[in-house]
């Protein structure tokens, strides 16, 4: 599961599981816990993560919308997803 992002302790991966999410969508872990979250709207559609690493999470998904989008198209092609900054970093 490739790696786009990290910070804060948070990963973000991208990889496509046939069957799972129409949407495009991310995941994210974070201490022992992951979700995976839509990236139109930044809601959680699986798992669940701590109210504060999900609010940091959800406001880095909407500054780098478009990035994450453009992985997107990137994995449903079979590529490799690129690296994203960091909310540490923006």
């Amino acid at each position: 599961m490739p790696s786009i992002s990290e910070f804060f302790g948070i990963t973000i991966y991208m990889y496509y599981a046939h069957g799972q999410h129409k949407a495009p969508y991310f995941h994210a872990r974070y201490q022992g816990s992951d979700a995976s979250f839509d990236i139109a709207t930044t809601s959680i559609l699986a798992g669940r993560l701590p109210p504060k690493v999900t609010k940091l999470i959800q406001e880095w998904a909407l500054r780098h919308r478009d990035e994450l989008l453009e992985n997107w198209q990137r994995v449903m092609r079979n590529e490799l997803p690129k690296f994203i900054q960091g909310a540490d970093n923006d």
